[in-house]
């Protein structure tokens, strides 16, 4: 058996985190730059590195792991926001490309088994590399955002299902109809004993497990493992991959097993063992396999399948998005969002190798047209997002409004009354429950949580609201909960008050995640929540009489005793906007602050 080399591990390992890391700087999924760093250290290029036993071992562990995290990070309840288009998408840019990707291979003398993972590579969608994209470029409310997501969901479950019968067919190794009924026959039967597992006895272990009062996250961590292995065998059995057991695992285990709070930290141990640990190894592994031969010997053939890969999938779902009524045009920029190709085509790309159905030159000519597919979906995407905007038809979903305040101290209720429009647009959360009970006996909507947690924000509905105000006197918790807002969350405005007298948190940091400080100042809580505490100040009225910015106003304002406090910008229609400051008062707007 072969030793452990913990040198190599290392290698790959911090290699693995500087491509990745890299790849996210630039707005690429991490894979990327994990596949180039395999191929740069690889056989291909340096020679530092090679595959091994150990390192198979560790990859197929990963890729096991990670596609039950894919299975757990899907919500079927977000098809329901795109609907017919995401059906229509998803269709459309799946088989038009799948098509000419299989009939691509069989005119190059390739088998019909490569041609169809071919295909099937072609056609996918990846589905981890578009929220950060759509973020970067403001794109998440718009109709194109969900029908995207939809899209890549129904896109890669789609090609999993073709793949579980390809395998099944290539392990039977018969083409007699008995045999092709028999292989249908188990597959059936174990998507069919999975549905019924996941749907009635899960949760049936979940609600004794809770009944039981077995609270510890280890037991249901290894209670996972076995009800993942326990499918992934079953998938095994009945010819097809462990991998789709896997999925299907994940996808049953995600919601009403166990509670929300265990949930969730399965859910993060699963993400930093798969994304943090073995699926890096896996990727950095792929770009081993890869040769540079095929540009020479089969450059032709790379082109093709590239330039196939990313005209299919933007016709084809141009030209089934026709029915939707949303026209072509959105139709191109869905196809350019959809083009981008990630795990589960690297995956499906790897075990095609390792069965044997496809050559190292065909492996290294699908890792190739993942890279160039995936780097042009940024521009493809900004172009045709552009284009729509400046001909008024880029539809926008329901706007994000509404805020959450964190702190029920004086100064976060002040905040909170002036900004209430309606009964559901402010919420103020706290870790200090007799603040919230104060704050609802005045008729605040607020609740108790830890707003470092996600399920608090999932609680305050934080996917629904626009504005995030961090106001406690920690400038770090501000911070913090305001990276979770922007990361899981994608709130939009991020408005946290720094504190001068802490050196944690400041202004620089804030444009990392895209957030402003309030009051466009470093300001001390304390003293300004002691004077709304004890009524002692006075609101005050200013009229802007030319353009001016808030950090220019308030240099112009300050005094030495920080005695004015400027609160809110009132535009021409009354409408008031916290004070903060990345922000402009035009000619007319009117500021209230406090003295």
């Amino acid at each position: 058996m072969e030793e452990l080399n913990i040198l190599s591990l290392l290698i790959i390992l911090f290699s693995a985190w500087l491509g990745g890391s890299a790849a996210k700087k630039l707005g690429y999924p991490a894979i990327l730059g994990e596949l180039i760093i395999g191929i740069l250290l690889g056989p291909a290029l340096l020679g530092i590195m090679e595959t091994s036993e150990m390192i198979n071992v560790l990859a197929e562990v990963g890729i096991i792991l990670l596609m039950v995290y894919i299975g757990m990070e899907i919500n079927f309840r977000d098809l329901g926001k795109a609907s017919w288009p995401g059906l229509l998408a998803a269709i459309g840019g799946f088989i038009v490309p799948f098509a000419l990707g299989y009939y691509s291979i069989i005119y190059f003398g390739g088998t019909q088994m490569a041609a169809i993972f071919v295909a099937i590579a072609v056609a996918v969608t990846s589905l981890a590399t578009k929220s950060r994209i759509l973020v970067d470029l403001k794109l998440l409310n718009t109709r194109i955002a969900y029908v995207l997501m939809a899209g890549a969901l129904i896109s890669d479950t789609l090609a999993l299902v073709i793949f579980a019968g390809i395998v099944s067919y290539v392990d039977a190794g018969s083409i007699d109809t008995l045999g092709l009924v028999w292989v249908a026959g188990k597959a059936i039967l174990f998507f069919v004993f999975t549905a019924l597992a996941g749907i009635y006895l899960l949760p049936l272990l979940g609600k004794f497990l809770m009944k039981s009062n077995y609270t510890s996250r280890t037991l249901h961590f290894t209670i996972i493992l076995i009800i993942v292995l326990g499918f992934s065998e079953l998938a095994e059995v009945a010819g097809l991959h462990s991998i789709l057991g896997a999925f299907m695992a994940g996808l049953f285990i995600r919601d009403g097993v166990f509670n929300r709070q265990i949930s969730k930290d399965i859910n993060h141990i699963f993400h930093d063992i798969s994304i943090g640990f073995l699926a890096p190894i896996f990727f950095v592994s792929a770009g081993f396999n890869v040769t540079l031969e095929v540009f020479q010997t089969d450059l032709l053939m790379l082109i093709v399948v590239t330039v196939v890969a990313m005209v299919g999938k933007i016709l084809g779902t141009a030209l089934f998005y026709l029915p939707s009524g949303y026209g072509w045009r959105e139709g191109i920029a869905v196809g350019t969002g959809m083009n981008g190709r990630g795990a589960v085509e690297i995956i499906i790309a790897g075990i095609g190798l390792q069965m044997g159905i496809i050559t190292s030159e065909i492996f290294s000519i699908l890792v190739f047209m993942a890279i160039f597919t995936t780097l042009t979906v940024p521009l493809f995407l900004t172009w045709t997002t552009t284009w729509l905007r400046n001909r008024n038809e880029l539809v926008h979903q329901e706007s994000r409004s509404g805020y959450i305040i964190l702190g029920a101290n004086p100064l976060g209720l002040y905040m909170a009354k002036q900004l209430q429009q309606k009964d559901d647009d402010v919420i103020i959360i706290d870790a200090n429950r007799e603040m919230v009970a104060e704050a609802k006996k005045q008729g605040f909507n607020s609740m108790y949580g830890n707003i470092l947690k996600e399920e608090t924000l999932e609680d305050a509905k934080a996917i629904e609201k626009g504005t995030f105000i961090g106001l406690t006197g920690n400038s770090e918790i501000n911070f913090l909960a305001a990276q979770l807002a922007d990361d899981a969350f994608y709130i939009p405005n991020k408005i946290v008050l720094v504190s001068p007298s802490e050196s944690g948190t400041d202004v620089d940091m804030l444009d990392k995640i895209n957030a402003t400080s309030l009051f466009a100042n470093k300001t001390e809580l304390k003293p300004w929540a002691a004077k709304i505490s004890n009524g002692n100040f006075e609101e005050k009225t200013y009229t802007v009489e030319e353009e001016i910015s808030t950090r220019e106003w308030v240099k112009q304002h300050k005094d030495d005793k920080n005695s004015i406090l400027p609160f809110f910008i009132v535009n021409t229609e009354g409408i008031k906007r916290p004070f903060h400051y990345n922000d402009t008062i035009d000619e007319g707007e009117k500021i209230i602050y406090l003295e």
